[in-house]
């Protein structure tokens, strides 16, 4: 039993993580047993029996600072020599597995405060009732996990006991070992020198077996070491030596969280003061996986960093740290943690015998980007983050852990739908790989079902907006089916808005569904203020009186009341408010409190006696960190309603506590950290569900619960997908052969015989290795032809660069490989020849490749400048040219006398005629060769065509190119593409594009593709003497682009004209329209106006005159004089221009009459609306009869009339208008002050900061949308 002594003590000497207090001071004996001890097994007893025996004799030795010498083996005995060999090589054994342990004891939690355990007195205890000396522990080490097996059954040295436990299981772990957790300040400091016997007597110095050995077994056999490394929290300590004399910098052994070495680093640190002198202090770091050579990884954590005292009572000095670690940053802390002298200084407490203590308690979050077993860990895995599709992700596992809809989603009918566009089908397939796969499960199949672009992955959205998008479309999808109505049976709510008369009996009410409900938080301690600020009333009164029909207005109340809430409550935390200093969504981060239980009772209208109380249960956090411009989401979840929390965090899946997913989302200031900053992540939705439910909505969803169909199809598609992805791994030992069949030929317009991107193949994939005779056997089987009745002929590339078919040998060729026949090619495209099927020939015509040539024919058509296919035939080599007239004639169906013209297609753009027919082939074509192309026509009168001869027709198509038009005026417009010459003008080309739009050509004008960007760039003046060829940039795509827009005049006319957008008002003031004028481009404002006449419409009894005024911010200003150039005038910004008509009391003004300019706003002058306009008032004049002449001129109703007030507003701050019958209008209230800038092209008399009449009061238009631009709405377009 000795051997097993020693055995574990070396294992606890030896490990980085624990430390063996009684060794502590004497390191030669622990070293000495460390290279003595040996493992012991059954198959050396004999040896085992040895060791503990010298261990005994070690014990009694009275020097315990110095080990006694090993007694020297006989050098006369072989056996003796022969032992030592034995001896060595089991120490180097006990070295390996020494090392072994220290990997694993690395992981050991040092000094975890909530599961620290009064295991010594129960040893104690039971070790004196068996009249042994009493054993004392300290407890310094904890979470030590060591098999059962190798526990020794007697500890004489004091040996720190302990146990490692999940966090979320500590009690249930407590309970079963009948033990009870204290704080390390409650456990009795232990004397660390050699024992004492006790009053029974004994010698201390001899082993004995410690009664608790089955306590201390069960304690380490508890844990296992995977689950310890894997754990989310640790606390390990480092004792730095000869402190005073460090200069290097030193890192303490590692200890593991979440699979990942910490490690602490300490070093001396010198940085100069403001008086120019170095200051010394301790650096104090914590290391995370340092020694990795990965860049992908990254571990988010918090730490505690302490320099313990060594004087009772005394706390440590600490500081807290927050931070992402990954390859760049992977150590954190403080380079002046403490001041140099003061951890010298003993006075302090910190340092005994030249030496410090560093203790490091770390919370680390699962990491990314290394080897994390969700699915171990969980039994839950993650999804795959598309690029910002976290949102999507947490909201997703939120749904598929409410299992009653997870288990109706299984039963939507998908047999016949799209695997591609079926919504229903692809959250089925997603849902069934989260229950059964492994790893994380991809979305993109989810995405794309939508009917979503790449780019929109990689836009974020809110999370509870595309909560409703999602249970919209799939309850409309339920719809019909067997289960229909499941998403409102389990998130529909209904809840009473009222309207209820003070004085009068008089109520109105409305009953309204809701599937979420949006919870102000701003000002709110905790959910139930919130709730309680949700079915507050609102008074209507003073000038917000409510309309009560004949009763007329009346003082009422306002309000909700909840008439009944879901099974599944979702709670939207409005953490996302419109802020109008800013103009813009903030978002607050105010700590917001809410709670595991919750009860509703008190907000309903009646309780419902069939359903019970309202009394819910939390099943989901979802949290988002960061601020309105994006961040991301991540969700706790709580998947069987028992307590026990899971983050998911995309395709990462960790245990937590119920504290990380409930208290520390509440959001607020950081009470953990030092800086005084308000936290960016906090809860932004809520999932609760009534307890009444728990047990129908988390239902468990059996393996037979899903659609045997759904079953089947999921897995037919998992084997199709195994199988490209098997094909995809073979590839390099397979080809694929295009076959070209004769009929591909026809209708090709072009050069050779087929256009590449454009073919209809026959597609084959082979193995490249095969040979040709192989293939052809293929071939018969797959075109249903004997192999005598097939003949291939692969195509390959000139020196012309003409591709053309060339001869397989029968005999040479047919055993070669398919790969090296096609000259590494692949694809390799090959023309293969068939018997005709009607005729009679039993096989191919022979071939003499040395006698004979195999031609190609084409017939040109001048008229319809077309080319026709016409076969192929082979003729010998020696045969004349006029041999070819009757076969060509009988191809074309013409007379057999017709007179051929007839030209070699030689190579692109090159088309050459034959003249001498009664030559032979070989002599007349240019390097005769298989697959020669003649391209024949009729003789005759052609020069009435535009492309008389093939010659012509091939140069102009050499010179096609596809040609994309867009509107510039319609954004993202796809456009139409044309085949144009790079020869055309531009007056063909304008024909033709206007033939295509339907429109004159001169009322087209046509811009220039921007070189670097997609957008329109300078116009085509219409008298452009180029060609088409001039405007486009080689080495761009082949498909060039420009774009055109239709014009309301004739561009000749547009060119010498300037562009003029503006709003035009008519003169209701409740309709204005854009419009674009073109003023001569040297005019002036008169010109411009007279412009404007040609276009609106003017009122019957107005005055016909025009005036433009500026609009800044719906702000109205006195625009340019008549005689102002155009040029000088600047439309960029907010700025805009506005035209209408003078009304006719405000062409001529007397001297006590002024134009005041007037605007609608709502509590800020800033937040104006509406469209603002001029008004004539007049000095003295009465101020009720200046309000009916307004009144008349906005054309409201009285009774809102009556809620208007009136302020002047003078350099933005705003001066209300008393309103009595004896005010009268002054207009030196409204004159610009003497010390403001007059502008130069306004007229006389004006400014930008002259005052202005506000009109205050509620905007009752549809409020614009403030998102931002470069969003768009989520959608689900499927």
């Amino acid at each position: 039993m000795a051997t097993e002594i020693g055995r574990i003590v070396s294992k606890y000497q030896s490990s980085p993580c624990a430390r063996v207090s009684s060794f502590s001071s004497r390191p030669s004996d622990a070293s000495h047993l460390e290279n003595t001890l040996l493992v012991a097994t059954e198959q050396e007893n004999e040896e085992r029996q040895e060791k503990k025996q010298d261990y005994q004799r070690q014990q009694q030795s009275p020097t315990p600072s110095s080990p006694p010498p090993s007694p020297p083996p006989p050098p006369s005995s072989p056996p003796r020599q022969q032992q030592q060999q034995q001896q060595q090589h089991h120490q180097q054994q006990q070295q390996q597995q020494q090392h072994r342990y220290r990997q694993q004891l690395m992981s050991s939690d040092l000094a975890r405060e909530n599961t620290q355990i009064r295991v010594q007195q129960q040893l104690r205890r039971r070790s004196s009732t068996a009249g042994g000396a009493p054993v004392k522990v300290s407890a310094e080490i904890t979470s030590t996990a060591v098999p059962a097996s190798e526990v020794p059954s007697a500890v004489k040295t004091t040996i720190n006991i302990g146990i490692a436990m999940n966090h979320v299981n500590d009690q249930e772990n407590l309970k079963q070992l009948n033990l009870t957790p204290v704080q390390v300040n409650e456990v009795e400091e232990m004397d660390t020198q050699e024992e004492t016997p006790n009053d029974g007597g004994g010698d201390t110095n001899e082993s004995r077996p410690i009664n608790g050995e089955q306590e201390l077994a069960s304690i380490v056999q508890d844990q296992e070491m995977e689950e310890d490394e894997a754990r989310s929290e640790a606390t390990f300590r480092y004792t730095v030596e000869n402190i005073s004399k460090m200069k290097e910098s030193q890192l303490s052994p590692a200890c593991f969280v979440r699979n990942l070495p910490w490690k602490i680093m300490v070093m001396p640190r010198s940085s100069p003061t403001q008086e120019r002198q170095t200051q010394k202090s301790l650096g104090f770091f914590l290391q995370c996986n340092g020694e990795s050579e990965s860049t992908s990884w990254s571990c988010s954590a918090t730490a505690e960093l302490r320099l313990l005292s060594c004087k009772e009572g005394q706390p440590p000095f600490n500081r807290k740290i927050q931070h992402l670690f990954y390859s760049r940053e992977n150590d954190w802390g403080f380079s002046h943690f403490m001041a140099w002298h003061e951890v010298l200084d003993p006075d302090k407490g910190f340092i005994k015998d030249d030496c410090i203590t560093l203790e490091v308690h770390v919370i680390a979050d699962a990491p990314h980007g290394v080897c994390w077993d969700s699915k171990k860990h969980t039994g839950h895995v993650g999804l795959k983050n598309q690029g910002a599709t976290c949102y999507m992700n947490s909201l997703l596992q939120t749904l598929y852990f409410t299992n009653q809809l997870r288990k109706a989603v299984y039963k939507m009918p998908t047999e016949s739908d799209d695997s591609s566009k079926s919504v229903a089908l692809a959250l089925q397939r997603v849902f069934h790989e989260l229950q059964f796969s492994d790893k994380p499960v991809g979305t993109k199949k989810l995405t794309k079902s939508f009917g979503w672009e790449t780019l929109d992955s990689f836009m974020q959205h809110d999370v509870q907006e595309f909560l409703r998008v999602l249970l919209d479309k799939l309850e409309s999808k339920m719809k019909g089916t067997c289960v229909e109505g499941t998403v409102p049976k389990l998130f529909e709510g209904k809840m009473m808005s009222f309207i209820k008369c003070k004085n009068i009996e008089y109520k109105s009410t409305r009953e309204e569904t809701f599937y979420d409900i949006q919870l102000n938080i701003k000002g709110k301690k905790n959910i139930y203020e919130s709730f309680s600020d949700y079915v507050s009333t609102e008074s209507l009164d003073g000038d917000n009186k409510y309309d009560a029909g004949e009763h007329g207005l009346q003082e009422a109340e306002k309000g909700v009341i909840f008439s009944s809430f879901p099974p599944v409550l979702h709670l939207h935390l409005m953490r996302f408010q419109y802020d109008p200093v800013t103009d813009c969504s903030v978002k607050f981060n105010d700590r917001f409190e809410f709670y595991e239980k919750i009860n509703l009772d008190k907000y309903l209208q009646n309780k419902d006696p069939a359903r019970g109380s309202a009394d819910y249960t939390l099943h989901a956090v979802l949290v988002h960190s960061g601020d309105n411009h994006g961040g991301h989401y991540v969700v706790f979840i709580n998947p069987s309603g028992d307590g026990k929390w899971c983050k998911f965090d995309d395709d990462v899946v960790s245990r937590c506590t119920k504290q990380e997913a409930i208290e520390h989302n509440y959001g607020g200031q950081d009470e953990d950290m030092s800086m005084a900053v308000k936290h960016c992540t906090n809860a932004y939705m809520l999932v609760y569900i009534r307890n009444s439910e728990l047990e129908n909505v988390l239902q468990e969803v059996k393996e037979e619960d899903i659609p045997q169909e759904l079953v089947e199809r999921l897995q037919e598609e998992k084997r199709l997908e195994q199988i490209r992805r098997k094909e995809r791994s073979e590839a390099p030992l397979f080809m694929t052969i295009n076959v070209l069949l004769e009929d591909s030929f026809d209708g090709h317009q072009g050069n050779d015989l087929y256009d590449p991107e454009h073919a209809s193949y026959r597609v084959f994939r082979v193995r490249k290795q095969g040979t040709v005779h192989e293939f052809l056997e293929l071939l018969s089987d797959s075109l249903r032809y004997p192999i005598e009745q097939i003949r291939v002929w692969p195509f390959s590339i000139r020196t012309n660069q003409t591709c053309r078919p060339t001869l397989i040998e029968p005999e040479a060729d047919l055993q070669k490989s398919l790969y090296d026949c096609a000259d590494n090619a692949n694809p390799w495209n090959v023309f293969v020849e068939l018997v005709p099927p009607d005729s009679d020939l039993t096989a191919l015509p022979p071939f003499d490749k040395d006698t004979d040539v195999l031609l190609f024919f084409k017939l040109y058509d001048p008229k319809n400048k077309k080319i026709h296919y016409c076969g192929h035939h082979y003729m010998p080599v020696v045969a004349r040219v006029l041999e070819l007239i009757p076969i060509l004639n009988e191809r074309a169906g013409f007379p057999p006398d017709t007179e051929l013209a007839l030209y070699e297609e030689i190579k692109p753009n090159l088309v050459e005629r034959i003249d001498n027919l009664s030559d032979p082939l070989e002599k007349v074509l240019e390097e005769l060769m298989d697959g020669d192309i003649i391209v024949f026509q009729k003789e005759g009168d052609n020069k009435k065509y535009d492309l008389p001869t093939c010659k012509e027709y091939f140069k102009d198509l050499f010179s096609r190119v596809e040609v994309t038009f867009c509107d510039k005026t319609i954004p993202n417009d796809p456009g139409f593409t044309m085949e144009l010459s790079l020869r055309m003008s531009y007056d063909q080309m304008a024909n033709a594009v206007a033939q295509r739009v339907g429109t004159d050509p001169y009322l087209l004008q046509f811009f220039r593709c921007q070189s670097y960007k997609d957008s329109p760039g300078s116009a085509l003046k219409c008298n452009f003497e180029g060609n088409l060829k001039e405007l486009f940039s080689y080495g761009k795509p082949k498909v060039k682009k420009l774009f055109y827009q239709q014009l309301s005049i004739r561009v000749n006319e547009l060119e010498n004209k300037k562009q003029f957008k503006c709003i035009w008002v008519g003169p209701s003031l409740k309709e204005e329209k854009e419009i674009i004028l073109y003023p001569n481009k040297n005019g002036t404002v008169a010109t411009l106006l007279e412009e404007a006449k040609k276009q609106v419409e003017l009122s019957e009894n107005g005055s016909g005159k025009l005036r433009i005024l500026e609009i800044n911010c719906n702000k109205l200003l006195p625009g340019p004089r008549d005689d102002v150039l155009l040029d000088t005038l600047n439309t960029s910004g907010t700025k805009m221009y506005r035209i209408e008509e003078v009304p006719s009391d405000e062409l001529n003004l007397a001297d006590d009459e002024m134009l005041v300019p007037v605007a609608h706003f709502h509590k800020d002058v800033f937040s104006t609306f509406g469209i603002p306009f001029f008004f004539k008032i007049k000095h003295g004049e009465p101020f009720p009869k200046m309000k009916e002449r307004l009144l008349k001129k906005l054309g409201v109703q009285e009774k809102e009339f009556e809620k208007f007030k009136f302020a002047v507003v003078t350099m933005g701050k705003p001066q209300f208008i008393i309103e009595s019958p004896d005010y009268c209008i002054d207009i030196a209230d409204f004159q610009t002050h003497p010390n403001q800038s007059i502008y130069p092209l306004l007229n006389a008399g004006t400014s930008p900061h002259r005052p202005w009449l506000g009109l205050e009061h509620v905007n009752k238009a549809p409020k614009r949308s403030r998102i931002n631009y470069l969003e768009k709405a989520i959608k689900i377009y499927n």
